[in-house]
C-alpha cells in the first residue's frame, strides 16, 4: 500500500452490502436488500461469494450466470464509533474506491468519486459525531455505467464488448483475451479516519541522481520534495528533517530545512559521498538507503537507491535503438510483461508478489512491464522488486483504445497520474514510465479514423499532460509515449527500425518461424498461447469427455479462435494428437518452442536488439494463455524454456549469411543465410574465453562428425563462429542432430542444439527414456536417462497431485545422457515416473512426414 500515516484509523469492521438495484436473480433479492456481511479492503462478487449467493466465479461458466453482478448497483454501509479527542482535524480517506461512487457520512454526501486508481481525502470535522456514526458508499453499476456515458458522450474505438475506456477503472476487469468479464465494485483499499494536529506529511518524492567525481569515485544526491498540510491553528513555518540511514543502518545523515510561513513546500537536498548504487539484477547489488523525514510531529518513512537511468533513442545507421542504461552501463532487457495477479484484486497478496519475483528470477528474468490494462500495483511488488534487482517499466493505464480528453476525464487522469507518480518516485527498481499500450499503433493500423470523426483520441494524454506531470513531479525517469512507439514524426508506430515494437502476426497469423524475419531493435511485447497446468484446467473445466472445444474449455480460452490458432501453430512442427492429454502436453510444448525459438534469434541479434518483453509472466484466472506461470504458481514448460533462452550466458546456432552471400545480395534486401553459426551472448560483467565441442550425431549417439572451436566473447557482448561444413551439414536431417557443448561445463553456457527437422519430421525413438524414482529429504528424486536423443523432457508432476513442483524441465538428451530432479509436494514413485513426457512421444511410433 501507499504510506499510511500512523495517525490513520482504518474502518473496516462491521461492513454490509446490499443491492440498490439491477437483475439481482430472485434467489438472492431478499438477502441483498436486507444486506450479507462486507469485508472491507474487498469486492462485491468475494462478498457474494462468501454468503453463498453465487458460486466460484472462475469455476465452469460461471462467468455468464454471473455478468448481473457488474450490471448492479452496490451501496456498502458501516458503522463506527468515535471518541472525542485532541485531534483537530478529522479526514476521511478512501486509499482505493472501484469506482464511480457517492461517499456519505452520517447520512450526508461527502463527495462523488471517478476513479479507482487514485487516493480521496476529505475534512469531515463538521459531519462527524461523538459516538455512533454511519459511512455509506454507494457504486454505480459499472457496466451501464460505462455504456451510459458512451452513449451520452459518444462511443470511443476500443478492443472489448464493454465501453471499459469511458471509464477510470481497471481495463481488464471487463474482461481480455485471457481474462475473465467480472467488472465489478468495492472499497479495495483501506478506507478510514485521519485524526491529526499542527502537521501532516501530505507528500514525500524522495529523487535520487549519483554524481560521478573526477576521480573516479560516486556521489549520492538526494533531493527530497516535501509537501505538508497545516490545521487552522498552525501558521508559521515548519522544520523539515531528512535523515538517509546507510543500507544496514546505522550513521545517518541528517539535513534540516524549512517549510516557510504561508507555504506548503519545501526542498531538502541530502549529499551521501561514496554511495553505493544500486544495480539491476546482474549488475551488482542492490543497496537500499532509509529515508526519514520530519516536520513537526510527523513522520513519513522509506527507502530509496541510488541509480541513475537513461534510454538512448537517439537515431543510428539502423534507425533508432531503444537501449536501456543504469548508472551508465547498458542493460540487455530479458523481460516478462505483468498482468494483475488475480481477477480480484485484494486477492494479490504479498506473497503471491513474492513468488512472481522468485518465478522471474528462477527464468533469469531483469524487468517486469506492468501492463496498461491493470493498475498500478501496490507498493508491496515495487518493494520487492528493489530487493531483487528486477527493473520496472509502469504504463500509465490506457490500453488498446481511445480516450476521451474532456475536461472532466483529463482532470481525472491528472489526479491520478500525480498521484502515481509521487508514490511510486521512491522506487529504484521503476526505470521507465510508458504512455499507453498499443493506442498509438490503434489509431494508425486499427481503423479509427471514421469512427473517431475527428474527435481528440487520448494523444493529448501521450504527448503532453503525462510528460509534463513527469516533468514536474519526477524528471529522473524515462518517459515513452506508448508502446510500440518508433520516437521519430511520421513513423509507422510498429516499425521494427526504431524503438519499441510488438510482434502479433505470429500467433494470429503465421508460424513461428517468421519470428526469424524481424530484426527489431526491441520487442516489448510477443508471445504464444498454451493451456495452464493439467490440475489447473481441470479444477475449473468439467466437460465430459474433456475436449478443447468443450463448452466450458471455451470460457477459458478468451482469444477470439484460440483453440483454432493453437491447431494451426503445431502443424508442420508436432504431429496432432491422438488425445486430450496429447493436445495439452503439445500446445504447452509448441509454446515454449515458439518462444525458444523467438528469444534465441533476438537475443543473437544483441546489441543491434537490445531486450525482450515475453508476453506474459502471469495469469489473473485459471485460462488457456501466454502466460509463462498459471495461476495455480505451476510453472509451465514455457517458463522452462524462458529460462534456458534468458540465460545470461546463452549458446545458440543460428543461421547466418557469409561474405560472398552479403555482396551477392539485391540491394535492399538481406542476404540469404549459407551457413550456420555459434552465436555466444555474455550478458555478464567477464569475458569469456574459451572451446567447444561442435558434434553432429545420429540419434543413437554415434558421432558422424567432430570439431573443436576457440571462442572468446567480450563482456556484455557476443561472438559468432561459424561451424565448419562437415558438422553443420546433414547427411539424414531426420536422424541426425547437431550438439555444441562447452567443453568447461562451469562456463555458465548450456548445450545448444540444432535438429536437422522439426519433431514431426524426425524419426525420433517414441520412447526413449529410463526413469527412477527415489525417496530423498523433502521429496523425490527423479533421474531420467536417455536411451536415444530426447526432446525437450518434462515431468508433468502436478497430474499426481496439484501441490507437487519439479525444480527441472525441458531437457534436451542425447543417447546415454541423464537429468535428475527433485520432486516435492507428492508421494507415489510410480505415479510420479509416468509424468513425463519429452517431445518424441507424441510420435508414438508413426512415420516422419
Amino acid at each position: 500500500m501507499t504510506h499510511v500515516p500512523t495517525t490513520f484509523r482504518p474502518l473496516h469492521e462491521g461492513w454490509t452490502v446490499t443491492a440498490v438495484d439491477g437483475p439481482v436473480p430472485p434467489e438472492a433479492r431478499a438477502a441483498l436488500a436486507a444486506g450479507v456481511p462486507a469485508v472491507v479492503p474487498g469486492e462485491a462478487h468475494l462478498d457474494l461469494v462468501a454468503a453463498g449467493l453465487v458460486a466460484d466465479p472462475f469455476d465452469g461458466d460461471n462467468e455468464s450466470a454471473q455478468q448481473w453482478i457488474g450490471d448492479t448497483a452496490w451501496r456498502y454501509a458501516t458503522t463506527f464509533d468515535l471518541a472525542p479527542g485532541d485531534a483537530t482535524r478529522h479526514d476521511l480517506v478512501a486509499y482505493g474506491l472501484d469506482t464511480v461512487a457517492t461517499v456519505e457520512l452520517n447520512g450526508v454526501v461527502v463527495a462523488t468519486t471517478q476513479n479507482m486508481h487514485r487516493t480521496y481525502r476529505w475534512d469531515v470535522r463538521g459531519l462527524l459525531r461523538a459516538g455512533a456514526n454511519t459511512l455509506a458508499v454507494t457504486f454505480a453499476a459499472p457496466v451501464p455505467e460505462a455504456l451510459a456515458r458512451a452513449e451520452r458522450d459518444g462511443a470511443l474505438p476500443r478492443v472489448n464488448h464493454h465501453e471499459y475506456n469511458q471509464l477510470r477503472k481497471m481495463a481488464c476487469s471487463f474482461g481480455w483475451d485471457w481474462g475473465i468479464d467480472v467488472a465489478g465494485a468495492g472499497i479495495w483499499k483501506p478506507v478510514g479516519i485521519d485524526a491529526w494536529s499542527g502537521v501532516r506529511i501530505a507528500s514525500v518524492r524522495p529523487l535520487v541522481d549519483v554524481v560521478t567525481r573526477p576521480d573516479g569515485g560516486h556521489d549520492g544526491v538526494l533531493t527530497a520534495h516535501v509537501e505538508i498540510e497545516r490545521d487552522d491553528m498552525t501558521r508559521g513555518e515548519v522544520p523539515v528533517e531528512v535523515t538517509l540511514a546507510e543500507p544496514e543502518g546505522g550513521w545517518a545523515l541528517r539535513v534540516v530545512g524549512v517549510v516557510p510561513a504561508g507555504e506548503s513546500r519545501a526542498t531538502v537536498t541530502v549529499g551521501k559521498e561514496d554511495v553505493r548504487r544500486w544495480w539491476p539484477v546482474g549488475h551488482g547489488e542492490q543497496p537500499l538507503y532509509g529515508v526519514e523525514v520530519r516536520a513537526a510531529d510527523a513522520v513519513w518513512t522509506g527507502r530509496v537507491g541510488f541509480r541513475t537511468v537513461e534510454v538512448d533513442t537517439a537515431d543510428d545507421a539502423a534507425g533508432a535503438p531503444f537501449a536501456l542504461r543504469v548508472n551508465g552501463e547498458p542493460v540487455l532487457v530479458r523481460g516478462v510483461n505483468w498482468i494483475p495477479d488475480h481477477a480480484f484484486l485484494t486477492k494479490v497478496t504479498r506473497e503471491r508478489y513474492a513468488r512472481a519475483i522468485d518465478d522471474a528470477r528462477g527464468a533469469n528474468v531483469n524487468l517486469f512491464r506492468v501492463w496498461g490494462g491493470g493498475i498500478y500495483e501496490n507498493d508491496d511488488l515495487y518493494d520487492l522488486a528493489d530487493e531483487a534487482g528486477i527493473l520496472l517499466w509502469q504504463d500509465f493505464l490506457f490500453a488498446c483504445a481511445a480516450y476521451s480528453e474532456s475536461a472532466e476525464m483529463a482532470a481525472e487522469v491528472e489526479a491520478e497520474a500525480r498521484d502515481n507518480v509521487t508514490r511510486l518516485s521512491p522506487h529504484p527498481s521503476l526505470v521507465i514510465w510508458n504512455g499507453n499500450n498499443e493506442n498509438t499503433w490503434g489509431r494508425t493500423d486499427w481503423g479509427w479514423g471514421g469512427r473517431l470523426g475527428g474527435r481528440p483520441w487520448g494523444d493529448g494524454y501521450y504527448r503532453d499532460l503525462l510528460p509534463g506531470v513527469l516533468a514536474d513531479l519526477d524528471p529522473t525517469r524515462f518517459y515513452s509515449p506508448a508502446s510500440p512507439y518508433s520516437f521519430g514524426e511520421y513513423r509507422h508506430p510498429n516499425d521494427e527500425r526504431f524503438g519499441t515494437m510488438h510482434v502479433w502476426d505470429v500467433w494470429n497469423r503465421v508460424d513461428y518461424t517468421v519470428y526469424r524475419d524481424y530484426a527489431p531493435r526491441f520487442v516489448s511485447e510477443f508471445g504464444f498461447q498454451a493451456p495452464p497446468a493439467w490440475s489447473t484446467l481441470t479444477r475449473v473445466v468439467h466437460d465430459e469427455p474433456l475436449d478443447p472445444f468443450g463448452p466450458q474449455m471455451l470460457v477459458h480460452q478468451k482469444a477470439t479462435l484460440g483453440n483454432t490458432k493453437l491447431e494451426r501453430g503445431w502443424q508442420g512442427h508436432l504431429p496432432d494428437p491422438a488425445t486430450v492429454e496429447d493436445w495439452h502436453w503439445t500446445t504447452q510444448l509448441n509454446q515454449a518452442q515458439a518462444i525458444r525459438f523467438g528469444v534465441q534469434h533476438w537475443r543473437s541479434l544483441t546489441p543491434h536488439t537490445t531486450g525482450t518483453i515475453l508476453w506474459q509472466l502471469n495469469d489473473s484466472w485459471p485460462v488457456v494463455s501466454w502466460a509463462a506461470v498459471d495461476h495455480d504458481g505451476h510453472r509451465k514448460p514455457l517458463w522452462h524454456a524462458l529460462r534456458d533462452a534468458y540465460a545470461p550466458r546463452l549458446a545458440t546456432i543460428q543461421p547466418r549469411a557469409s561474405q560472398a552471400a552479403r555482396d551477392a545480395a539485391w540491394e535492399g534486401l538481406p542476404p540469404e543465410p549459407d551457413q550456420t553459426a555459434l552465436v555466444l551472448v555474455n550478458d555478464t560483467a567477464a569475458p569469456f574465453a574459451g572451446t567447444f565441442t561442435a558434434t553432429r550425431q545420429a540419434f543413437d549417439g554415434t558421432v558422424l562428425a567432430k570439431a573443436g572451436l576457440e571462442v572468446a566473447v567480450p563482456a556484455r557482448g557476443t561472438a559468432t563462429v561459424v561451424l565448419p561444413a562437415d558438422v553443420a551439414a546433414f547427411g539424414d536431417r531426420a536422424r541426425e542432430v547437431v550438439v555444441v557443448t562447452p567443453d568447461d561445463a562451469a562456463a555458465g553456457f548450456a548445450t545448444a542444439y540444432l535438429d536437422g527437422a522439426d519433431v514431426v519430421g524426425q524419426a525420433l525413438d517414441p520412447a526413449p527414456l529410463r526413469v527412477t524414482v527415489e525417496p530423498v529429504a523433502g521429496g523425490h528424486a527423479l533421474t531420467v536417462t536417455a536411451t536415444s536423443y530426447a526432446r525437450d523432457v518434462m515431468a508433468l508432476v502436478d497430474v499426481v497431485d496439484p501441490r507437487a513442483r519439479v525444480d527441472g524441465g525441458m531437457v534436451t538428451l542425447t543417447a546415454g545422457r541423464s537429468v535428475t530432479w527433485t520432486v516435492t509436494g507428492a508421494d507415489d514413485p510410480a505415479a510420479l515416473a509416468a509424468t513425463v513426457r519429452c517431445a518424441n512421444d507424441l510420435l508414438d511410433g508413426r512415420n516422419p512426414q
